[in-house]
């Protein structure tokens, strides 16, 4: 029997617990590989919690009894998830997009990027740091939107999440992303009451401008952040003008990216 591969567009209307996220996740992953299904984007809302992934470091856990806390399984380190907040799981096969791990994450940071700039939201990215960043008009950095892939046999999973109006104070329970010198921000905090409707609009178009709804090789060409090394799949050791083998900054460090 043909099975049906496009890409599917699901969007949750009801808080989806974690467990159950990653368990569809899982089972769609190798069904993807198997060709037995097609990519899935998956826009959707958590009830409040924290995710810890591969580098996340136990004191960054500030109150360890405000939330349940799971392993998430992806790059990157803690991070909350909540009502208000728009998670974007994108499981698409990079066998169809092109091999490129760092290509990927780039793209999905341009998705963030051009979906706010819908908004009148300047949102950039920031070199050594995950997510994607606003600046203030008093100067102060701040974060709108996390990013924390895993990829599998070539097919990503987890994604993206984007503050458009959770409680902020609950991410005072962690150091988000390990990065405690600057702060989180929201669409709302902006002064952009948006819907969720409103954004799940745009994400649409804009997935399509940058990915494409039918598979299609990826096309934007990865620039690095000014004044930062050359990002590196993980594990992957840079040579040093010496010949010598540099492996003091992994993607892992500065991109949320788990290869297996």
């Amino acid at each position: 029997m043909t099975q049906n591969t496009a890409l599917e567009w699901r969007i949750s209307d009801q808080l989806i617990s974690y467990p159950d996220a990653l368990t569809e996740m899982e089972e769609r992953v190798q069904a993807i590989r198997a060709g037995e299904a097609g990519e899935l984007v998956w826009l959707l809302e958590h009830p409040p919690l924290y995710t810890a992934g591969t580098s996340a470091k136990p004191a960054d856990l500030v109150d360890p009894d405000r939330f349940p806390v799971y392993d998430a399984g992806r790059g990157g380190q803690y991070t909350y998830h909540g009502p208000g907040q728009r998670v974007g799981y994108f499981l698409l096969d990079l066998k169809k997009r092109g091999r490129d791990v760092r290509q990927f994450v780039y793209s999905l940071e341009e998705v963030i990027i051009r979906s706010l700039a819908a908004f009148g939201v300047t949102a950039e990215r920031r070199a050594g740091r995950v997510g994607v960043w606003v600046t203030r008009e008093d100067g102060r950095e701040e974060k709108v939107a996390a990013i924390g892939v895993r990829v599998r046999q070539w097919v990503t999973y987890h994604g993206i999440s984007i503050n458009v109006e959770p409680d902020l104070s609950h991410f005072g329970g962690i150091v988000p992303c390990g990065i405690a010198e600057h702060g989180v921000t929201s669409m709302t905090d902006l002064g952009l009451p948006i819907t969720m409707d409103d954004l799940d609009v745009v994400l649409k178009d804009v997935f399509d401008e940058v990915f494409g709804l039918e598979s299609r090789p990826m096309y934007l060409e990865v620039q690095p952040a000014p004044d930062s090394k050359p990002a590196k799949l993980p594990y992957e050791a840079m040579p040093t003008e010496d010949g010598m083998q540099d492996t003091s900054n992994p993607i892992e460090d500065t991109h949320p990216v788990f290869q297996v």
